[in-house]
């Protein structure tokens, strides 16, 4: 079982000094892209450096279900995850003032594309596939990678039929390939604020 789905930071009751202009708008960041993208470790960071709740889309469903995510695509299939995680992106994405790291095919729904552009900024974070086989090779809870017998040529798939819809509702776009964390992180903040400012 997965651990807390949120992690609060002591959030302030309003927007103060600390928070960036564009946090004046869209208050919430979610972030998309890849498996092995960086996102959950990326996301938790901003959350920190903005005093603001950390959800995870994957670790929301498995807090609902009580099982993990390989469970449920051994039980129910793709389309039974993905109608469990529209549900899970619509009941997050109405939360003010979240950080929100979805899971690499969140964006495959239409009505989670809109809920994500229309809720909250959104931050596509873009990695090559050689990066993502180099961070997911040792992973576990990887469904769509548990079947194939070449798991380079099956990210680089999935990567040619989600890369458009991650650029098609990104406010930022950063790279993280061979990148630290707290960097990209950093490189993150900059470009909402510069976008949003």
């Amino acid at each position: 079982m997965t651990a807390a789905v949120v992690e609060r930071a002591a959030a302030p009751a309003r927007i103060g000094p600390r928070y960036p202009l564009w946090m004046r708008g869209k208050m919430s960041v979610f972030l998309v892209g890849p498996m092995g993208s960086g996102k959950t470790a990326v996301g938790r960071h901003l959350a920190r450096a903005l005093g603001l709740p950390f959800y995870d889309s994957d670790a929301e469903i498995e807090r609902r279900t009580g099982v993990d995510i390989a469970f449920i695509f051994e039980k129910e299939g793709e389309a039974g995850f993905r109608q469990r995680e529209r549900e899970a992106i619509e009941a997050l994405t109405a939360l003010e003032g979240v950080v929100l790291a979805t899971g690499g095919g969140a964006v495959l729904l239409p009505e989670n594309r809109r809920h994500l552009a229309a809720r909250g900024c959104v931050v596509y974070l873009q990695t090559s596939v050689a990066q993502q086989a180099e961070r997911v090779r040792h992973g576990r809870n990887r469904p769509l990678l548990a079947a194939a017998t070449d798991a380079t040529a099956r990210l680089g798939q999935l990567m040619d039929a989600r890369a458009p819809l991650y650029g098609e509702i990104a406010d930022v776009v950063v790279s993280t390939d061979g990148r630290r964390v707290q960097h990209v992180a950093e490189q993150v903040l900059r470009e909402l604020a510069a976008t949003r400012g």
